[in-house]
């Protein structure tokens, strides 16, 4: 295990805001590179605001400070099939078995859609700065995702909004808060998080200032630390399916051994959630690929991201999936 990854880090300030033609090519070509590689790489230039991110930060540190009898008020039980809020440690499984962390499920704040994973989101009365910092972050995000997808159709040959003016015109977003406390004891086997890919397009990443995060390259699992005003963004099994196998969804995982509490904050930026999502017509067709870790085929799945998710989600919180969402077609 290197005592750092060497995943690049990409400055985006020409895809997030003015940027020559030039200068986005150039952030164009380097997107493309970092995604051929690993699939990993560190935002720069993101243009999230420094004091949102603190407010964020904050907030979220004070809530997973409550008492767990407070915390659970807003428990993922009372979520229904908007399939928000609070998990405690061991309550999410990856691959089976439950993960070291606990944590908070966020997504888009919606009135009257009664589709499994839409609707309103549920926050805690005892730290009430928490929601106004939430929704301002995803709104932030989502911007971000456009942006990095700009640069990811450039980097395909593609028109810059080719994805903005279909996929991600009405874009899945899922935000999640993660706490990793210290464990007394963790085996070999037992993470915060176990190796698993990332779902949709893609995944963008605030960390605290506590490593753990670790990303299966073809040069063995790498670190992928904090770097101060970056976020890490990771390709989804829906840009593999995209690209055909070209740019490639990385296996990644997660083990607190600092010996301190560390938060993350996951942001998934998705397709829409009635898109079918075949491979890009633009690229030629290719065999596959290497094999991926997990033995699946993405070629093999047929149906909308939203029947994906379901399949997937199901699976993290299989109690919940019984109760609350139906039977999903193109279980795979």
């Amino acid at each position: 295990m290197n005592a750092t990854g060497a995943l690049p880090v990409i400055d985006v300030a020409a895809l997030t805001g003015p940027g020559t033609d030039r200068e986005r090519a150039e952030v164009a070509r380097r997107i493309e590179a970092a995604c051929l590689d690993s699939g990993f790489f560190y935002l720069s230039g993101h243009g999230v605001p420094g004091d949102l991110i603190v407010r964020l930060r904050q907030a979220a540190a004070r809530f997973f400070r409550l008492p767990q009898e407070h915390k659970a008020r807003i428990s993922m039980d009372r979520g229904g099939r908007a399939w928000r809020g609070y998990f405690p440690v061991g309550g999410e499984l990856t691959s089976g078995r439950p993960d070291l962390k606990e944590g908070v499920y966020f997504g888009a704040e919606l009135d009257h859609d009664h589709r499994p994973l839409h609707g309103r989101n549920l926050f805690p009365e005892e730290v009430p700065e928490l929601r106004p910092a939430v929704l301002a972050y995803m709104d932030a995000l989502t911007r971000v995702g456009q942006a990095v997808m700009r640069g990811v159709a450039l980097s395909l040959g593609l028109d810059e909004d080719y994805f903005a003016a279909g996929y991600t015109a009405t874009p899945t977003t899922l935000f999640r808060i993660f706490h990793y406390p210290p464990p007394a004891y963790a085996g070999p086997d037992e993470w915060g998080v176990g190796e698993h890919t990332d779902y949709g397009l893609l995944t963008l990443l605030l960390q605290d200032d506590h490593p753990g995060l670790q990303v299966h390259t073809a040069r063995g699992w790498i670190e992928a630390p904090p770097i101060p005003g970056t976020l890490v963004c990771n390709i989804g099994d829906m840009l593999d399916k995209l690209t055909g196998g070209l740019y490639r969804s990385t296996p990644h995982r997660v083990r607190n051994d600092t010996g301190r509490s560390r938060l993350s904050f996951p942001f998934f930026f998705d397709p829409g959630w009635d898109c079918e999502v075949p491979p890009l017509p633009s690229l030629p067709a290719r065999d596959g690929g290497r094999a991926r870790w997990d033995g699946l085929d993405l070629r093999a799945f047929t149906g909308t991201y939203g029947d994906y998710l379901l399949a997937k989600v199901a699976k993290v919180f299989p109690r919940l999936g019984e109760r609350v969402l139906p039977p999903t077609p193109g279980e795979s």
